[in-house]
């Protein structure tokens, strides 16, 4: 029986799931990872750098929320600083002067709303790295791996395919925030979670992913998504530049298309 949203977002939620670090150990090898935005400092919930995938270059950025209290907390629980969103550009501008493809894996509640955050810029950084990529001429992947919350999220999938693991979630706000705004009451999360349409099928209806990864059996979801990227980087690798943006472009603009009756 199909799990409902509500189940869904609380095993989106699960601190025994594979972090970002994970996965890149397993799809990746000769992994180097590259640190620092060159303007603060190195934000340690967004991790970067260079591997191979299947024997191919990539340039891989993912959220990190942790894997154990401490390291959660130095990680700031996977919610980034301006400083990571930062990073996560350089290395993507990095990626299209080496002709590179990236692969970002999302896993936040969202971008940190801190006073020092926003006195660094967050949301600056976040609209600048929108911007960017929707204009970076390599292709782009983004798997969503657990939570994909607000522009946290939105600042590292704006991509020419955004997947998701069949029990993730993504969605312009949390659950929690949407009941409080909506009703005043943060205990309708249940309810909030159903009408957000956050689940991956939703979202797969709807246009807004290309790809729902199966999590079962859990000793392969590692080396089908491996082998799932390798297939579409190389697709996508025959593209031109100027191709990729427009797929990217059209892919995001039919968002606001809708027909009557």
């Amino acid at each position: 029986m199909p799990m409902e949203a509500y189940e869904i977002l609380q095993t989106a939620r699960d601190t025994a799931r594979p972090s970002g670090k994970q996965f890149i150990r397993k799809l990746c090898t000769d992994f180097i990872e590259l640190r620092g935005d060159r303007r603060f400092g190195d934000d340690h919930a967004i991790i970067g750098g260079i591997g191979r995938l299947a024997g191919m270059p990539v340039t891989v950025i993912a959220q990190e929320r942790g894997e154990d209290l401490n390291d959660r907390a130095r990680r700031n629980f996977g919610s980034p600083h301006p400083e990571g969103y930062r990073k996560a550009l350089r290395l993507m501008k990095q990626a299209e002067k080496f002709r590179r493809p990236v692969l970002c894996l999302v896993d936040t509640s969202g971008a940190y709303s801190g006073i020092a955050a926003e006195e660094r810029g967050q949301g600056q950084a976040i609209a600048e790295n929108l911007m960017e990529m929707m204009v970076l001429k390599v292709p782009i992947i983004t798997v969503v791996l657990g939570e994909g919350g607000s522009g946290g999220a939105l600042a590292l999938a704006v991509a020419n395919q955004v997947w998701m693991l069949e029990n993730s979630v993504y969605s312009v706000i949390s659950p929690e925030g949407c009941a409080t705004i909506l009703w005043k009451n943060a205990a309708r999360v249940k309810e909030a979670s159903a009408a957000l349409h956050i689940t991956p099928e939703d979202l797969l209806a709807l246009g807004a992913v290309e790809k729902i990864i199966p999590e079962v059996p859990a000793g392969r979801v590692f080396d089908n998504l491996k082998a799932e990227l390798a297939k579409t980087f190389t697709a996508l690798k025959a593209l031109t530049p100027e191709e990729l943006c427009g797929q990217r472009y059209q892919r995001f603009r039919q968002y606001g298309v809708y027909a009557e009756g």
